[in-house]
C-alpha cells in the first residue's frame, strides 16, 4: 500500500445545482476545510483526518469519504463532500 497523504482539502458542495454560472463545482462550495491525519482509524477502518471543525474518514486510495462529521453532526442533506489532495501531503 502506499503512503497515506497527510492532508486533504475537503469542500462541502450543494448535490445539485442547476446553473453554475460558468462556476466549477470546486468554486460553489458552500465551505471547505484543510484536513490532517490523525494517525488513527475512524470507525469506518479508514484513516481519520480532522480540521477546522471537520472529521472524516478518508480512503486514500479512491479519495473516498467513508464518514464526515461537519461540527459534530452528520452533513446536511443536500451537500455532498468532495475531497482532494493539498500539496505538500
Amino acid at each position: 500500500m502506499s503512503r497515506v497523504p497527510q492532508r486533504f482539502e475537503i469542500l462541502l458542495v450543494p448535490q445539485h445545482v442547476e446553473d453554475r454560472g460558468g462556476a466549477s463545482v470546486e468554486d460553489t462550495a458552500v465551505r471547505s476545510a484543510v484536513v490532517e491525519a490523525t494517525g488513527r482509524q475512524g470507525a469506518s477502518g479508514y484513516p481519520r483526518y480532522e480540521g477546522h471543525g471537520i472529521v472524516a474518514d478518508i480512503d486514500p486510495e479512491t479519495r473516498t469519504v467513508e464518514a464526515l462529521l461537519v461540527d459534530g453532526r452528520e452533513l446536511d442533506y443536500g451537500l455532498t463532500a468532495l475531497i482532494r489532495r493539498t500539496t505538500g501531503g
